[in-house]
């Protein structure tokens, strides 16, 4: 199967800006970039998708992480984001190869943003391979790395 990867951060708030208008936007949640990777992967975009609705990033009452996205009745804002596949092993310019090519990489990042919001959180996006203006504040910060072939 596909890898998908994520980079999520904790936000206070995010949003995604295509030609001056504000297309997608959240408060307090995730900002998801994702990408896919070479093949087909439905079931890792599910269990991806399981994985950042339970994962603990947000403060309890004693400022431990304990609390998920679901928790704190939080939302997401996905964004799809191809260069999270570079390879930047060889030479000074990053090589994309790894990515998933276009049209599957727009079908398993729609069906990503479905799956997420099929969790119960509520979940905005960016546009795929459009030009892209992303805002956030990263609360903490708190950044983490996912990668579904680990």
């Amino acid at each position: 199967g596909l890898a998908m990867r994520a980079l999520l951060q904790r936000v206070s708030s995010a949003s995604v800006t295509v030609e001056g208008e504000v297309i997608g936007q959240t408060g307090r949640g995730l900002m998801v970039l994702i990408c896919a990777m070479q093949g087909d992967g439905e079931a890792e975009a599910d269990r991806l998708a399981t994985k950042i609705a339970k994962l603990r990033i947000f403060p309890d009452e004693d400022g431990r992480m304990n609390r998920s996205v679901l928790d704190i009745g939080g939302g997401a804002l996905v964004v799809s984001q191809f260069t999270l596949a570079a390879d930047t092993k060889r030479g000074n310019r990053p090589g994309f190869s790894t990515a998933a090519a276009p049209e599957d990489g727009r079908r398993l990042y729609t069906y990503f943003a479905d799956a997420l919001a099929g969790q119960g959180i509520a979940v905005e996006t960016g546009r795929f391979g459009a030009d892209m203006q992303v805002a956030l504040v990263n609360d903490g910060p708190v950044t983490i790395w996912m990668d579904t072939s680990e």
